[in-house]
């Protein structure tokens, strides 16, 4: 056994660094490389001792220690005080210089907070950032409400100069050393082509190289550091033509292990021997001997950039290496660091104990551990919800404030519409219907979004409403995404609003409608546009042509959006504007889950109908694999033979030779030659002409068509009540509100209907669970909530939301941080409405430029 005394003589060793280290203002310049370069030295010596007492001062060392080089000063301090206190050994009492050096200048320290900003508990444990922490404590923090304080008003010479920081942080990204213009045009497919777009590309993922051990040590299949010599380094070509292989055998006096690369004839230049190296990797083995595949590597006389710590993988783009970006974000983040200005007020982001902007990017670029990376995370977050949040609440005021038509109910109009109908309103419908008409009542101008699950009877309770508008005076207009849709909802309102035999209107007359969408010659459009000026038409049903500059209103009193998550915000104001401040109902065939409501449409108050009518049957919906296809096209025979009627839908349009799923085109011509010849099929999907889709619906309507092969365009808008069985082709490719809204296109009958979701072949376990949850419901609001947790609110919507600008750092599904932001903007705003006070301006500016990136989504 090796003595007591060489362990000894190591501890002293650490003790002589650490005071030296000390004794130069805690420079990182005790040794060459650093103190973590001595470390990893340090930590082979105290292993080979083979000393197992030892183990747990060793390792609190380490952890102390760790990510030295990323420290502040004061943070480097506190560790190195703590392990010499736990060696038993005093602080020197202070620094001194080297030997012809001039003293290092001491790190700009944060100015002190004025008197009258509040010291809450929550800010105070913010900003000590301890160095051991349980991710739990850290991430419930920032939960606390925010308390009404008054800040300290900031001077115009303050104001200027944050502008004028934040304004540099928007100079071209090739005005960064290293990086000319050839760099410059790389990083712009990668969104980078500012200061700021640079700090702001963030990791999507982190390799950790935590674990540092000797090679003695090493197991198959870890992923860990070790810290080495190169002994040599050869090359040789592969099996493959071209194919250059790079092997490298590393030593650090307890064993040695070999490295390869691939292509990188550099290398051999680079691992010259007698370089001390720092390996990061995964174990794997070849023949019987453990390696390292294609490991980060770096000098171990360099600052720890890819290898050691948690370090970040960024989406690359070809011709940025991964090294090179990694090193030139870090040496920005180090030039910038603390010149980035914060837009948060600071009494603000103390109350939410939120990291200062600057620390939070250093947090996530150069994690120091979990916590603080998810901390980090937390605070842009925060940022980027802020900024919706005011930006829509903002909205919700001055459409608030601005004076309206107060659109009164006609109870005898209204009792004449219920008497009409074939069916009783359900409880819900009665619910939302009497808040929408509250609304209307009222002389500002209502936004209000009414929400509901397939079949539940919106359309019914937009048609009252708009009647109520029509009996007042008013014109009423109804937004629909697709050309499908608006013609449909135009039928459906001919058939609600004038009744076979009655007259719902006290003068007698019939609800003149008209429909306006793209596919109408220009002079019908003109004749429909001449109607609607001059008040010939009370409503007008379309598409995206109601907002265009010609189309204009007599006397616009309500204005109803449909699948309006298809819609952005500036769309829904473009036909508002087209009335004098008229009343606006938004209306979701998708259920939302209230974190998202909150973010997509927080301009908007909230009607929910959750209930669907009675008689309406559930659809049984059945998973079936590849295999059991035939066993699909059987059932769909039987049910067309007694007179049923079946969708297919489909992934694609057309084939692709890089997905593999099923393509409409392709199958529809298979389908009605191979599998169903007997039968009538008609074709639809989104690159056909409005007239080839509408004749196609009319004929599958009338039950000319006996299967309707299509793409997700029958998702939402298409009731054909004799329709009981979609067969959806690829069904994990969608989510799950997209398959539920397929489902809800059959079970609008008398008959039993079904929902055969039909997987492929490379059906993962995750899409499987997913899969699974469409088949044990019914209930659209809980399979949102499974879309928003497993897919992320880009999948769950399906497309690109427009008006929705893409968030780089929230997630959408943190409902804990959504609604901090929100009661935050609500303070804010109650506060300063337009955010007009100057310690507010670089707030405002940030709230402009990220509302410019909503526009600037929408006009594309």
């Amino acid at each position: 056994m090796r003595s007591n005394t060489a362990m000894q003589r190591l501890y002293e060793k650490l003790v002589k660094i650490l005071k030296l280290e000390a004794e130069r203002g805690f420079s990182d310049t005790a040794v060459i490389g650093g103190i973590e370069s001595f470390l990893s030295f340090w930590y082979q010596e105290v292993r080979a001792q083979g000393r197992r007492t030892d183990v747990f001062l060793v390792d609190e060392v380490m952890s102390r220690l760790r990510n030295y080089s990323e420290l502040s000063p004061e943070a480097r301090r506190e560790a190195v005080e703590a392990v010499l206190e736990r060696l038993n050994q005093p602080l020197p009492s202070a620094p001194r210089s080297r030997p012809g050096e001039a003293p290092r200048p001491p790190r700009e320290r944060k100015p002190p907070r004025p008197a009258s900003e509040p010291v809450s508990p929550a800010s105070r444990q913010a900003e000590t950032e301890p160095t051991q922490a349980t991710p739990g404590d850290e991430l419930e923090r920032p939960t606390a409400t925010p308390s009404v304080t008054v800040p300290e008003p900031m001077s115009a010479e303050e104001v200027a100069r944050l502008l004028e920081l934040d304004a540099q942080l928007d100079e071209p990204v090739n005005t960064l050393p290293g990086v000319g213009e050839r760099w410059a045009a790389r990083l712009r497919r990668l969104g980078i082509e500012t200061v700021r777009d640079l700090l702001y590309h963030l990791p999507h993922r982190y390799d950790d190289f935590r674990t540092l051990k000797s090679i003695n040590e090493l197991m198959y299949g870890e992923t860990v550091t070790i810290t080495g010599v190169v002994q040599k380094t050869e090359s040789r070509e592969g099996k493959r033509r071209g194919t250059l292989i790079i092997t490298s055998l590393i030593s650090d006096g307890t064993g040695t292990v070999q490295a390869t690369w691939f292509n990188q004839p550099h290398l051999l230049r680079q691992l010259r021997p007698g370089r001390a190296v720092r390996i990061s990797g995964r174990v794997g083995q070849y023949l019987g001997r453990l390696t390292f595949e294609s490991p980060e590597w770096e000098p171990v006389d360099r600052q720890q950039l890819h290898t050691g710590g948690l370090i970040p993988i960024y989406p690359l783009t070809e011709r940025v290496p991964i090294k090179w970006l990694r090193a030139l974000i870090r040496k920005t983040l180090a030039a910038y660091r603390d010149r980035i200005p914060d837009p948060l007020p600071n009494w603000l982001r103390l109350e939410l104990g939120m990291l200062e902007l600057g620390t939070a990017l250093h947090h996530v670029h150069v994690p120091p551990d979990e916590v603080a990376a998810e901390r980090g995370r937390q605070r842009l977050a925060l940022d980027e919800l802020l900024l919706l949040q005011i930006g829509v609440l903002q909205q919700r005021q001055r459409w608030k404030e601005a004076p309206g038509h107060a659109i009164p109910t006609n109870e005898e109009a209204l009792r004449r519409f219920e008497a009409a109908l074939p069916f009783e309103l359900t409880r819900a419908q009665r619910r939302a219907l009497r808040e929408i008409l509250a609304d209307m009542a009222r002389p500002a101008p209502m936004s209000r979004l009414l929400q509901g699950d397939v079949g539940s009877g919106k359309t019914v309770v937009a048609a009252a409403a708009l009647l109520m508008a029509v009996a007042a005076g008013y014109q009423g207009a109804l937004m629909a995404p697709t050309e499908i849709l608006a013609e449909q909802h135009y039928r459906s309102l001919q058939r609600l609003l004038n009744p076979e035999g009655r007259a719902l209107l006290d003068d007698g007359r019939p609800v003149r409608l008209a429909l306006l969408v793209g596919s109408l010659s220009p002079a019908e459009k003109a004749e429909v546009s001449r109607r609607l000026a001059e008040g010939e038409v009370d409503i007008v049903v379309g598409t995206h042509a109601l907002i265009q500059e010609h189309v204009t209103f007599r006397r616009l009193g309500l204005v109803v959006v449909d699948e309006q998550h298809r819609f952005g915000v500036r769309q829904r104001a473009a036909l508002r504007e087209k009335g004098h401040n008229p009343d606006v109902l938004v209306m979701s065939a998708t259920p939302i889950p209230r974190s998202l409501a909150l973010t997509l449409y927080g301009d908007l108050d909230l009607s929910i109908i959750d209930e669907l009518p009675p008689g309406r049957q559930p659809v049984k919906t059945v998973l079936l694999t590849p295999r059991e296809r035939e066993r699909a096209y059987r059932f769909i025979q039987a049910q067309v033979e007694k007179g049923r009627q079946a969708f297919i839908i489909c992934p694609l349009v057309e084939g692709s030779d890089k997905v593999e799923a099923r393509a409409a085109v392709e199958e529809y011509n298979r389908l009605r030659r191979e599998v169903f010849p007997q039968f009538r099929l008609g074709l639809l999907h989104g690159r056909m002409k409005p007239e080839e889709k509408e004749a196609v619906m009319a004929a599958f309507y009338r039950g000319e068509l006996h299967i309707l092969v299509s793409t997700a365009v029958v998702e939402v808008g298409i009731d054909v009540p004799n329709a009981t069985v979609m067969l959806v082709e690829s069904a994990n490719r969608f989510g799950l509100a997209q398959l539920h809204q397929f489902r809800g296109r059959v079970g609008r009958g008398a008959h039993e209907s079904y929902c055969l979701l039909l997987a492929d072949e490379t059906l993962s376990a995750e899409g499987e669970e997913r899969l699974n949850i469409l088949v044990e419901t019914q209930d659209g609001f809980r399979l949102a909530e499974e879309d928003l947790r497993l897919r992320g609110p880009g999948e769950f919507l399906g497309t690109r939301q427009s008006g929705m600008p893409d968030l780089r750092v929230a997630r959408l599904g943190d409902t804990r941080t959504l609604e901090m932001a929100r009661r935050a903007a609500q303070l804010l705003l109650e506060r300063d409405p337009d955010l007009s006070r100057p310690e507010h301006a670089l707030l405002r500016k940030h709230v402009e430029r990220f509302w410019a990136r909503v526009e600037e989504a929408e006009l594309s």
